[in-house]
């Protein structure tokens, strides 16, 4: 049991420590060497857990992913409309990309041209805000002139760009950044009196509400 904990712990610590690389420096300039001496763990223990470089980022996407599906389920169930999830899920994202190493690897992993196979977390996000904003657009929460698809076009794209930014500097990622923009955006996304319901929107930050 001690060893299968010890194991654990191992395990983990190479994920994050391989997140850090990942996202500071790119798949392409991430070495094994290099993430071992950051975990503080030998090479050969490195090799027992993970057979490449390419495991290990796969590892740390996939865990990046779970963590950001949890976080958008979370938000689902919270939310009060779609639109609100919607704006929920954008805003805890970017302010978990700002602290969490795994998922701000996990998109950076997703996007990188020098990794085979990637993308799955950009496909993934696109398909979540879509589908958010068609169920809104269902439930007669869009104005009536706005498209799904141009709207999925704006949000996806909006997130992205502050994941990019953010990775340069952090203060993107803030929260009064991303309520600037959903205060910019909302006004012409969210219907109006004469075209169905108006949602009651709020911009969430991890520590309460701001209105």
């Amino acid at each position: 049991m001690v060893k299968q904990v010890r194991a654990a712990r191992t395990r983990q610590t190479l994920i994050v420590a391989a997140a850090e690389m990942f996202a500071d420096v790119g798949y392409a300039s991430a070495t094994l060497p290099a993430i071992s001496k950051r975990a503080g763990v030998s090479s050969g223990a490195l090799h027992f857990h993970f057979a490449s470089k390419d495991s290990l980022a796969a590892e740390v996407e996939a865990e990046a992913a779970e963590s950001v599906r949890e976080l958008a389920d979370n938000c689902r169930f919270e939310a009060a409309t779609f639109l609100q999830a919607l704006v929920d899920t954008t805003c805890r994202l970017l302010l978990v990309l700002a602290a969490d190493p795994v998922v701000r690897a996990g998109f950076r992993l997703s996007g990188d041209p020098s990794r085979k196979g990637g993308a799955e977390m950009l496909h993934w996000w696109r398909a979540l805000v879509y589908d958010l904003i068609t169920q809104a657009e269902r439930a007669g929460e869009l104005a009536h002139d706005v498209s799904s698809e141009a709207a999925m076009v704006a949000i996806v794209a909006a997130t992205l760009g502050f994941q990019a930014a953010g990775a340069a500097d952090r203060a993107w990622l803030a929260a009064e950044r991303v309520a600037q923009f959903w205060t910019f955006i909302l006004p012409r996304l969210a219907a109006s009196p004469d075209h169905g319901v108006v949602p009651t929107l709020h911009v969430r930050d991890l520590g309460g509400w701001s209105e």
